[in-house]
């Protein structure tokens, strides 16, 4: 009688379960919380955007027009992504560390930068604008997974291995500052702390270098004359609501005018030149105003899915000794959710404003096809999960 085949220590009885069962190559749970993010933003987006673009384009679609476009670029990079094995990734990471640097310097160059509202943080590729911030995004994931899957017993027993992420992370947040983009470098900052806590690194460790972090963000807002105008604003937008805390008024009334289930598709009245950046950063509360607080809810419950469906996966892969595909999961769940959670923390008026997109949903091709290639990582990650299992499993049963 032949001894029974030798289960691989992956736990999660559930998604042993799920993997022995399911043959869908991709995950479903986080293809259809993409698709709908994807949906309700540009239905949204082209809400908030069609007085807007009438006015300046005379074509009411111009930026519907452009994030179809997007999207469909954001598709494609996704599914050549989805195809490549992890491997390839790991493989890379150095090149793209390295591309990635020389990226965020080459941006500051006088000539080469292109500057909007005080910021220079695109460079211009045929006609369209690259913002470097969201592809180190990418870049620094990939090599914080490759470093933590190599050194996560180091990491464990000792501080020093935390040193050269730390000076990586450092470093790229100094070149993001000097554009300037604080809020690209506290979400990268967050999102490499967040894959070191989930590595195993002490948690006196990890407090000690959250409240570095911390700390020094806080010193660079205090001591920055507009960063310090944003905090006074966010502390009290009504105090100058015409000026400083105009932004965040006009946010807080259209969450206001929501109330339960919104005013209407198209109803909005804030998008009308009242809101600032309705199509970009302040999507979200153009949502909160036309689809209430429930549609507001419905947002927030698809990111939470996702960065769920990440972190599950990112534990079963770490159980099955998958490690650079478990931090690439950890770091594309705890980027998406920390990145959608800071965006919707600003137009609540619970955070100071930022200048960060709501991923999947807001205008910005660069947002869009860089959250679209995360989202295949983690797709890839889970596809190579559950389907090596599954050879394997043939494998041991044919010896049986």
């Amino acid at each position: 009688m032949s001894k029974k085949p030798r289960q691989l220590n992956i736990g999660f009885n559930q998604f042993k379960e799920r993997r022995d069962n399911e043959r869908l190559p991709i995950d479903p749970v986080i293809f259809l919380c993409t698709l709908a993010l994807l949906i309700i933003g540009l239905v949204m987006m082209t809400s908030a955007s069609i007085t807007s673009a009438d006015n300046t384009f005379a074509n009411p679609f111009y930026y519907s027009q452009r994030q179809l476009l997007f999207i469909f670029i954001g598709l494609s990079c996704g599914y050549v992504i989805w195809r490549l094995p992890l491997h390839t990734w790991d493989t890379l990471r150095p090149l793209m560390l390295v591309l990635g640097l020389l990226l965020l310097a080459i941006v500051l160059i006088p000539g080469v930068g292109q500057t909007v509202n005080g910021s220079t943080r695109w460079i211009r590729i045929s006609g369209f604008n690259v913002q470097i911030s969201e592809i180190i995004k990418i870049f620094i994931i990939i090599f914080m997974a490759g470093y933590l899957s190599k050194h996560r017993e180091s990491l464990q027993q000792s501080s020093r291995a935390v040193l050269v992420p730390m000076f990586i992370l450092g470093v790229v947040a100094a070149l993001l500052l000097l554009e300037p983009d604080l809020g690209a470098a506290v979400v990268i900052f967050a999102t490499g702390l967040s894959m070191l806590l989930l590595a195993g690194v002490r948690v006196r460790i990890f407090l000690i270098l959250l409240a570095i972090a911390a700390a020094g963000f806080f010193l660079l807002a205090y001591t920055s004359p507009y960063r310090l105008i944003r905090l006074t604003a966010f502390a009290n937008p009504w105090s100058d609501p015409f000026n400083s805390g105009f932004q965040l008024s006009q946010s807080l009334i259209a969450f206001g005018r929501g109330e339960w289930f919104g005013v209407g598709l198209g109803e909005s009245v804030q998008k009308l030149f009242y809101l600032p950046e309705a199509h970009t950063d302040f999507v979200f509360a153009v949502i909160a105003e036309e689809l209430g607080f429930m549609g507001a809810l419905i947002i927030i419950g698809l990111y939470t899915a996702i960065a769920w469906r990440a972190l599950f996966i990112g534990r079963a892969a770490e159980k099955n000794n998958q490690y650079f595909a478990a931090f690439t999961a950890y770091g594309v769940g705890c980027w998406l959710v920390f990145q959608a959670y800071v965006n919707i923390g600003v137009n609540m008026g619970v955070l100071p404003t930022k200048g960060l997109t709501l991923p999947l949903m807001s205008y910005g091709g660069s947002s869009v096809v860089t959250s679209l290639a995360a989202i295949a990582l983690l797709m890839r990650a889970d596809y190579e999960l559950r389907f090596q299992y599954s050879e394997e499993e043939k494998e041991r049963r044919a010896t049986c």
